[in-house]
């Protein structure tokens, strides 16, 4: 039961004998750096990165459901990397809009 499942596995055709397993998962790589960043200040933060990394998630998300044969493994990549990226981006804007707000509110 074990071995034909991995069988299948092995010879999908979005399998690790392909590049279309091999780009993606590599691709997490990204993802986890982005995630690592969130210890980082968001002052360090950077607008063309994370709306690159936003931009790519959403995209390529978008592609893997419409190729064929589906690919789980680009399409989870790209949702991690569109989350990150939006997530970095709040932090970013809300650092640079909402704190330069607050020292005026104080000030009253």
């Amino acid at each position: 039961m074990a071995t034909s499942k991995l069988q299948a596995i092995w010879n999908h055709p979005a399998g690790p004998k392909t590049i279309h397993f091999w780009a993606p998962t590599f691709k997490w790589g990204i993802s986890i750096a982005n995630i690592a960043d969130f210890a980082k200040p968001p002052e360090k933060l950077s607008y063309p990165q994370q709306i690159a990394v936003t931009c790519t998630g959403v995209i390529w998300s978008r592609y893997s459901m419409v190729i064929n044969p589906k690919n789980w493994n680009l399409f989870s990549v790209n949702v991690a990397m569109a989350g990150t990226g939006i997530y970095q981006l709040a932090r970013k804007i809300k650092h640079d809009y909402a704190t330069e707000a607050e020292p005026a509110v104080a000030s009253e």
